[in-house]
């Protein structure tokens, strides 16, 4: 977290109110194009939501989605700092791409997150990854559609290789950390295993809620007790 701005130098202060207030006004400009999309291709076509339908969907998604936006909101912040926060909400695939950014960049320079070094750190590498993605999936869809066609992508020969994408891009970003924290992983993974026993159709937010509180839960104590 930032520190309390009584803390803070002249310096530390005015960087953190252009963060804060650029980072606010890109978020809101953001959402108003998500929103404007679905509301021009209404006014375009002449139609309206349908009232009724709202109703019985719209509950159910926001009981799945909100516990996710929580969950997401504590366990980024203290880790990618406030520009490297702004900067993924914006820009997305957080978990994916953003997080293992500014991580593995703030690993690499040997800074810690929740310190000025860590917080440009992580600023910059998400910045740049952002660009650096965004160039990649505007080249990569031209050289696609120019060369390969959809029915390649779609083979059961490859289908597999992008199953494993994920776990193989979380899985080396974790092990390192996974040895430096062991007894709080053994905490997370059986805590997530019991909730799936119990509860197997859990959602994904949810499940990661519950999986980070009673992980700080462990932290603090194991720290009471000196055991970490």
């Amino acid at each position: 977290m930032a520190k309390d701005k009584k803390y803070m130098s002249p310096r530390e202060k005015d960087y953190f109110d252009k963060v804060h207030r650029w980072g606010i006004m890109w978020t809101i400009g953001a959402i108003l194009m998500l929103l404007s999309i679905p509301v021009l291709i209404c006014v375009k076509l002449g139609v309206l939501p349908d009232g009724e339908a709202l109703k019985q969907v719209l509950p159910q998604l926001m009981t799945l989605y909100w516990l996710t936006a929580i969950a997401e909101v504590i366990a980024y912040v203290p880790m990618l700092g406030a520009g490297g926060t702004y900067l993924s909400f914006v820009t997305g695939n957080i978990s994916n791409l953003k997080l293992p950014v500014g991580l593995n960049a703030m690993n690499s320079a040997k800074v810690k997150a929740n310190t000025e070094e860590g917080e440009v750190i992580a600023t910059i590498a998400i910045g740049v990854s952002a660009i650096v993605t965004t160039i990649i999936i505007a080249v990569g869809v031209v050289v696609f559609s120019l060369f390969v066609g959809p029915e390649v992508l779609q083979a059961p020969s490859i289908k597999p290789a992008f199953d494993f994408v994920l776990p193989a891009l979380f899985g080396a970003l974790a092990a390192s950390y996974f040895e430096k924290y062991w007894k709080l992983v053994i905490v997370a993974v059986l805590v997530g295993v019991i909730v799936l026993i119990f509860s197997p159709s859990m959602g994904v937010g949810t499940l990661m809620f519950i999986t980070i509180v009673a992980t700080l839960a462990a932290g603090f104590g194991m720290y009471k007790l000196k055991w970490i």
